[in-house]
């Protein structure tokens, strides 16, 4: 089942309250797949984060078929990324709650002028996407690294330069948004933007706990 088309400045618009609805959609089922995974074992956060990844791959796929089920998909990934995350979260609510609510209202600060940025600008940003993606592959690489070598404020450095990386992708996938020619797309534009609102919150928890170090 394809979403109906519309014209061009209406269908701009029908994505983009679309697609936010789907990345609302996809904060909630995380929210229900935290609070249900709060008592799990590290082997089933292990295994959550795995399958997450898998159902992200699948809906790749299933986006060009069929939406319905891509959106199905979506929710499944954010109970999944959920239950993945829920130690974390439970850890600082449990220790340090003020860090949360701080490093969300930053997130949305953050994410709110990035977007806003990437969705109005006339500037083509596909550079901007292609540099991010690969300060992403060598932020990961650079993570694994420090797993096993200790530098002094590793981890704080490596979530300021996680921010630049995800300011620059952040703002590219407002301007996909923006500039997508179909209603189909939603689903992986929605499952982007969630992924780069999460990894920003998750970068933010790393700066305001690394500064009361």
């Amino acid at each position: 089942m394809a979403y109906q088309g519309t014209s061009a400045p209406g269908r701009t618009s029908t994505l983009f309250g679309l697609t936010m609805g789907l990345v609302g959609m996809t904060a909630a089922f995380f929210a229900a797949g935290a609070y249900a995974g709060r008592n799990l074992g590290s082997g089933a956060v292990i295994v959550a984060w795995i399958a997450a990844f898998v159902v992200l791959m699948i809906m790749n796929f299933a986006a060009r078929r069929s939406p319905r089920a891509a959106t199905l998909l979506l929710a499944i990934f954010g109970v999944l990324i959920g239950v993945s995350s829920a130690p974390t979260l439970v850890w600082y609510a449990s220790t340090e709650p003020q860090i949360l609510w701080q490093a969300g209202g930053a997130t949305a600060l953050f994410v709110g002028a990035l977007g806003s940025f990437g969705y109005l600008t006339k500037k083509d940003l596909s550079g901007v996407r292609r540099a991010s993606f690969i300060g992403l592959l060598v932020l990961l690489l650079a993570g694994v690294v420090l797993i096993f070598v200790r530098i002094p404020h590793a981890s704080l450095i490596w979530a300021v330069l996680g921010l630049v990386v995800f300011a620059g992708l952040t703002a590219a996938d407002f301007q996909r948004l923006r500039r997508s020619q179909g209603l189909n797309s939603a689903p992986l534009i929605a499952a982007s933007i969630f992924l780069d609102i999460l990894n920003v919150f998750w970068f933010f928890l790393r700066i305001f706990s690394g500064s009361r170090d």
